[in-house]
């Protein structure tokens, strides 16, 4: 995926550069098959997956980190929805509002790996004439929904606790009460811990998001126990002053949340990371020179950009190689990069032509 964008050395693909995109036809010996069932599974494969040097490899990375971000969906589905039910159930034997309104987040951080999962999977989608890029956009459009999900957990969170200070109810069968908050609280820990593992193994704020809202849901439910607690020491009004407290809590998480989630749609990147692909670069052999080094995640993949400067007597086809070379060079030392879009231009002259 590396090229050149103005063509300096590369006279190659589209008239400029050396743009190995997708989609983009170049010329290396990917001859096309004789014979029509040949032709047409060629044609088929092209369709659907993205064409340059290194696809196969860079697919097989793609579709690795989108398994294994919708294992962890599934997964912690299967835990939350589980542990949602049994604390249902708990409901009806403790008559507890601040245990049903804990259900209820448990049930809704369950529901939150329908836009994540929607979002993995249409990441997997090869690029189009249209979506030059691919749609992994849309884990960073789950991580907004996931910070409202959040926002509105805090909100009920709150409000069911300033109902009980207004209206305070009977709770009855305390350590029912607090062994069903444990269960929610060790419940929701686990799922956090799981998501956010994988989530920043593979890049994807978006799990990282949701990782950080079960972690505020298991606040919510540790809020249960210690409400039985000072219940059972005689202070009804434990309940709801702990939930108040929770609810401030969620939101400093929802804070910490919303802050990954906005540099991510604002294409931050850990300036680390771009010094490492800079160190790189420059201590490539054959690069006199590194400058415009950007980078941007797409989804849980990151894509770089960047100009070097070569000898002004290179061929097109020693320019070409050399930024090739370059572009698996990075891919192999900077954790998540799976294309470089590297341009080329001569030491010699390269600062006038730019003045």
């Amino acid at each position: 995926m590396s090229r050149t964008g103005h063509g300096h050395g590369h006279a190659e693909g589209r008239g400029h550069g050396h743009g190995h995109a997708e989609g983009h036809g170049h010329g290396h010996g990917h001859g096309t098959p004789t014979g029509p069932l040949a032709r047409l599974w060629h044609h088929l494969k092209h369709a659907v997956t993205p064409h340059s040097h290194d696809s196969a490899d860079r697919l097989d990375t793609a579709l690795e980190t989108s398994q294994r971000g919708i294992r962890a969906l599934t997964w912690s589905f299967v835990i939350l929805f589980a542990t949602a039910l049994l604390q249902l159930g708990l409901v009806a034997v403790t008559g507890s509002v601040a245990l049903l309104g804990d259900t209820i987040h448990n049930f809704a951080d369950a529901l939150t790996v329908l836009p994540l999962g929607i979002a993995f999977v249409l990441g997997r989608r090869a690029a189009t004439r249209r979506y030059t890029y691919g749609l992994g956009r849309a884990e960073d459009l789950a991580g907004v929904v996931v910070l409202l999900i959040i926002a509105g957990s805090a909100a009920l969170a709150g409000y069911e606790a300033v109902d009980r200070l207004l209206h305070p109810r009977p709770v009855q069968q305390l350590w029912v009460l607090a062994a069903a908050g444990f269960v929610g609280f060790v419940g929701n820990e686990l799922v956090a811990r799981y998501r956010i593992k994988v989530g920043r193994e593979i890049g994807s704020a978006a799990l990282v998001a949701d990782g950080l809202h079960a972690r505020t849901d298991g606040f919510t439910s540790l809020a249960v126990v210690l409400g039985a607690a000072g219940v059972a020491l005689g202070f009804p009004a434990a309940d709801p002053v702990i939930g108040l407290l929770i609810t401030v809590a969620i939101l400093f998480v929802l804070r910490d949340a919303a802050k990954e989630v906005f540099r991510r749609l604002m294409d931050a990147v850990d300036p680390a990371t771009v010094e490492l692909a800079e160190r790189t670069a420059r201590s490539a052999p054959g690069i006199a020179g590194v400058r415009e080094v950007r980078m941007r995640w797409i989804g849980h993949a990151l894509r770089a950009e960047l100009a070097i400067q070569v000898d002004n007597t290179l061929t097109v086809e020693e320019a070409h190689r050399l930024a090739h070379g370059l572009e698996r060079r990075l891919t192999e030392a900077v954790p998540r990069l799976t294309a470089a879009a590297v341009h080329v231009e001569p030491a010699v002259g390269a600062d006038v032509a730019h003045a």
